[in-house]
């Protein structure tokens, strides 16, 4: 693996992180992930294994508002609110966040922004 390389800084930062953000049953994980046309989250519980709930820009509730566009900051607002609201919906409240290596800027910000916003404290 090539450290030299966008994609191998990206793992790098995500060891990084890793190493120090563990999700738990009282305070899971909300991790982000971002390509360069969609943006995904979910809420983890790493004790378990098991993914408590997701919301990505691809799913169908949001294909009819979003349209083609699901790699703006509009995009990430919405996947931000539907994470927050399916959080609740499950019952948590407090979160971990995991940048997944990416950078706290741009579509990763805008979308914990929308969670916080929303209810997730982090």
């Amino acid at each position: 693996m090539s450290s030299f390389n966008r994609a191998g800084s990206r793992r790098r930062r995500q060891k990084r992180v890793r190493k120090k953000i563990r999700g738990s049953t009282e305070r899971p994980r909300l991790c982000v992930f971002r390509s360069k046309k969609h943006i995904y989250s979910q809420i983890i519980d790493d004790t378990t294994g098991r993914t408590l709930a997701e919301a990505s820009s691809l799913s169908k509730e949001f294909a009819p508002s979003l349209g083609r566009s699901g790699g703006n900051k509009k995009a990430a607002q919405s996947i931000g609110e539907a994470i927050a609201r399916r959080a609740r919906e499950k019952g948590i409240k407090r979160v971990v966040f995991d940048r997944n290596g990416f950078l706290y800027h741009g579509r990763v910000k805008e979308l914990s922004d929308a969670a916080r916003e929303h209810g997730l404290e982090f």
